[in-house]
């Protein structure tokens, strides 16, 4: 039985109730955690407040770094058991779930030596004045993390609010969240105040519809689909609550005729086998020059066959999808492909070790799909490749530009006029040029446009979100 973690302790939920944790494995329950309500988040807010107000915002920067960096050090210390939580919990291969543990330990270690960092300015104004700016602190930040990276995804949001000074209430996904409530552990065992950081678990339509709408948080910050962001946007304008929303992508991959190939197919394959395809920025979308369609395809679709997806303890290239209702949205993509007649260039094997209760999904590369259909332009998260060709330059900006999102682009070429107007044109948060996701990158802030949301997380850019902007102007004669 796991509880919340409030003001360092260990708290069930006033309702008496628990929610059923769910190995994606097998499909077999190995825990609870607490449903919470609101009356526990708003135990979790004063206590938060409590923290800000007598503990939090009296510590110098430099304390805040040298704690963040004990948290850092103390995550690579735990990083094995961290990592068997969040396998057990996401269904993530061996591989990933080490690699989330040591991003989390990287946010922490970079926020850390990012504290002391946040200056001001001073303005050059009329004589006799003097004017300069100061970042402060939102206060208490709410922050709503998904089930398909809880560690990483805490490292980004709750390591770049605390280095800013705020202190933070987060509402974990339901499906996946016993690593958040242990990291939170670790941090009272490594000396942070009690309050600083406090978890709240339940369903989202109860705990986080009461964190977005509890009136002593300061700043929202969440990551999940467009819908969810939108009700959170119109609970927080009713009270200016400013917000930060990552909500997911389309993202296309560009490939043209010029393209080192031998690069650019195993990270293609990455992008959409990485967690199963549960990942915001996953590169769905395979643009490719009408020049070298059929030869890419053909390489692709050689490596698909050997994709192999099993239990997550087997460490194969995909592990499986969260939950049965994950899969089955998948299942009904890949239903209306069929029915579009939308062709199968190939697919991956699901491993005969893997049992039947499981929620195994083969990865999936189609071929010739219509930009205007769903499968081009709704988020599958799932391990779905939808290629398509394109004549020039102005077609694959066309095709790219074609839906919703804007989180992530890839873009695949040797000339170097081309990677830069690409890099322009392209209505995305993110551009990569001969690669994709750039390692992860801790530093480079991330975030989309339209309808992936607003605001950056990650790099030094997240601290000016976590933060606002006071102006004093001093007259002195």
């Amino acid at each position: 039985m796991q509880f919340n973690f409030i003001s360092n302790a260990s708290v069930p939920s006033s309702s008496g109730r628990t929610i059923a944790m769910l190995d994606p494995s097998d499909g077999q329950t190995y825990d609870e955690i607490q449903r919470s309500n609101a009356s526990d988040i708003d135990l979790a807010v004063r206590a938060a407040r409590q923290a800000l107000d007598n503990v939090w915002s009296k510590l110098g920067a430099a304390e805040r770094g040298r704690l963040l960096m004990r948290l850092s050090l103390k995550i690579t210390e735990q990083a094995q058991e961290l990592s068997a939580i969040e396998q057990r919990d996401c269904g993530k291969p061996t591989r990933q779930a080490r690699a989330d543990a040591t991003a989390l330990a990287r946010y922490f270690e970079f926020y850390a030596g990012a504290c002391d960092k946040l200056h001001g300015e001073t303005i050059p104004y009329l004589d006799g004045y003097s004017v300069l700016t100061w970042r402060e602190p939102h206060g208490v930040t709410g922050h709503i993390i998904p089930w398909n990276y809880p560690m990483q995804i805490f490292g980004r949001s709750v390591g770049g609010a605390l280095a800013a000074g705020n202190v933070c209430v987060v509402k974990p996904a339901e499906d996946a969240c016993l690593s958040l409530i242990r990291v939170a552990q670790i941090a009272a065992e490594v000396g942070f105040p009690a309050g600083v950081i406090n978890i709240v678990t339940g369903y989202g339509h109860e705990v986080g519809d009461a964190l977005a709408h509890h009136s002593g948080i300061d700043h929202i910050s969440f990551t999940g689909s467009p819908r969810v962001g939108t009700l959170i946007q119109q609970v927080a304008a009713e009270r200016h609550c400013p917000v930060t929303l990552e909500l997911g992508g389309k993202s296309p991959q560009i490939v043209f005729a010029d393209a080192d190939l031998d690069a650019a197919v195993p990270a293609i394959i990455n992008a959409i086998v990485q967690n199963a395809g549960q990942t915001c920025s996953a590169g769905s979308r395979l643009l490719v020059d009408q020049a070298i369609y059929e030869r890419l395809l053909l390489r692709l679709g050689q490596e698909f066959e050997h994709l192999r997806v099993g239990p997550a303890r087997l460490d194969l290239d995909l592990g499986p999808l969260i939950r049965q209702n994950q899969l089955q949205r998948v299942w009904d993509f890949l239903s209306d492909a069929q029915v579009a007649n939308i062709p199968v260039v190939a697919q991956g094997i699901v491993v005969e070790e893997s049992p039947q209760s499981g929620f195994y999904q083969a990865p999936v590369l189609l071929r010739d799909v219509p930009s205007g259909h769903r499968l081009a332009q709704d988020e599958v998260f799932g391990p779905v490749l939808c290629a398509m060709s394109f004549r020039d330059e102005d077609q694959a900006v066309e095709l790219a530009n074609a839906t919703q999102f804007g989180l992530v682009a890839g873009v695949w070429t040797a000339d170097g006029g081309r990677q830069f107007r690409m890099a322009k044109r392209l209505r995305s948060g993110q551009v990569f040029i001969n690669n994709y996701g750039a390692g992860g990158g801790v530093e480079l802030p991330f975030g989309g446009v339209k309808s992936s949301g607003y605001g950056r997380e990650k790099g030094f850019e997240a601290l000016h979100g976590f933060t606002t902007l006071k102006t004093v102007a001093i007259k002195h004669g």
